[in-house]
């Protein structure tokens, strides 16, 4: 019965703060960071937006402006304009962690105030939850089609669900393999976890290349970049590309309010200014590569297929697509554990400092958001509910400008 008693639920007090007043306001993981475990350097940011970009997120962005019916050559600058203008925000943000070694929720006191601050915080929680679990499910994707590309006979494991689960047999086993892979993640420090990024960063963007490499060979460059014009004029044109840069700003402003919760890692100030470069490059290259390979998948199969892994889905060489596939679980894992589950640890050892520290608040989020939010309920039965959550950005701009 005592292990009931919430008393037991405390965090070791071998390790206090050094800064707070008690374990009631602070923890040890809200100190700034000690100079020997300041470890990031130039490279460790390179290699976190090179893994950051490539998740199947940025790969769908350019697909969905070709949508709204802008052309290759429009819907490119859009992305790298909002991607620099997003670069920026973060080396102002992130040279404040780097400065002064603390993460988003103990800075975001010094503008909003002890009390107000909570709202902020909370706000970065929820969302990071709910984007755990809906990244999770996108894993899951990309374990089916891994386990199609060995097993092909996986594909008709019969259903044991009613169809109200909204998920299938074979769906809630990949769901919970992938879930399974990136639990032992959370229990890396985030001083280590950088070296998950850098092999990140070397193998998903080489299979990536290969992916686009093969949609020039199967179709001409010229006809894999989509229509060079676009029927779109006047004030329809603006609006059209004001939207698609408004995506593009939009898909990071969450990490644009907490860098700080890596940049306090940073050897030294210096070391995270790379990152005006690295992200508008690397994002506008991802975008590059979703325009062709999507337009190539739609002279190929007759169908728009946003989606990677349902293009991936069509293709018959067996071994292609388990390594596509793997790529593609590298991706979402990196992007799960560095813009969702630490931000929401972070944020957590704020809210409960005495109970919860990062490693805690990591698993707390890959169960209320991995499980106790049913993402796939979500995803199939509350497209209002995943309109609202998208539109939550809208407080994360002022945020990120406080």
């Amino acid at each position: 019965m005592t292990k009931l008693q919430l008393s037991r639920w405390a965090l070791d007090n071998q390790r206090p703060s050094k800064f707070g007043p008690s374990s009631r306001w602070s923890n040890h993981d809200m100190d700034p960071v000690p100079e020997e475990e300041r470890t990031w350097r130039t490279w460790d940011y390179i290699a976190y937006w090179v893994s950051d970009a490539t998740n199947a997120a940025v790969w769908q962005l350019a697909s969905s402006m070709l949508a709204v019916g802008l052309s290759w050559r429009q819907a490119l600058p859009a992305i790298a304009v909002g991607n620099t203008i997003i670069a920026i925000v973060m080396v102002l943000n992130g040279t404040i962690g780097a400065r002064l070694h603390v993460a988003f929720p103990v800075l975001n006191r010094s503008s909003f105030g002890f009390w107000l601050s909570y709202f902020s915080v909370v706000s970065r929680v929820v969302l990071s939850m709910f984007w755990f679990g809906v990244q999770t499910f996108t894993g899951s994707e990309c374990v089916y089609q891994m386990l199609k590309a060995i097993w092909p006979s996986t594909a008709r494991i019969p259903n044991h669900l009613p169809e109200s689960a909204n998920i299938t047999t074979v769906g809630l086993m990949c769901y919970f393999i992938y879930w399974a892979i990136q639990f032992p993640l959370m229990f890396v420090s985030p001083q280590n976890i950088r070296h998950f990024f850098t092999v990140k960063g070397i193998i998903v963007p080489i299979a990536w290349l290969s992916i686009l490499i093969w949609s020039f060979a199967k179709v001409s460059a010229k006809e894999s970049l989509g229509p060079l014009h676009t029927n779109l004029q006047g004030s329809k044109l603006s609006w059209a590309w004001l939207s698609a840069l408004n995506s593009a700003l939009g898909i990071y402003a969450t990490l644009a309010v907490n860098i700080p919760d890596f940049t306090r890692y940073a050897k030294n100030e210096k070391a995270q200014f790379v990152q005006i470069i690295v992200i508008p490059v690397m994002f506008t290259l991802i975008g590059f590569a979703g325009i062709a390979v999507t337009s190539a998948g739609q002279r190929l199969y007759g169908e728009v297929l946003w989606d990677p892994l349902r293009l991936i889905d069509k293709w018959d060489n067996r071994a292609a697509a388990f390594f596509a596939s793997f790529s593609f679980i590298l991706a979402t894992l990196g992007t799960n554990i560095s813009a969702n589950s630490l931000s929401a640890a972070n944020d957590m050892t704020v809210l409960f400092p005495r109970f919860i520290n990062i490693r805690r608040g990591q698993v707390i989020c890959a169960i209320i958001g991995g499980w106790v939010l049913c993402p796939w309920e979500i995803l199939v039965s509350a497209p209002g509910f995943l309109s609202f959550m998208s539109g939550y950005t809208v407080f994360l701009g002022p945020f990120a400008g406080m």
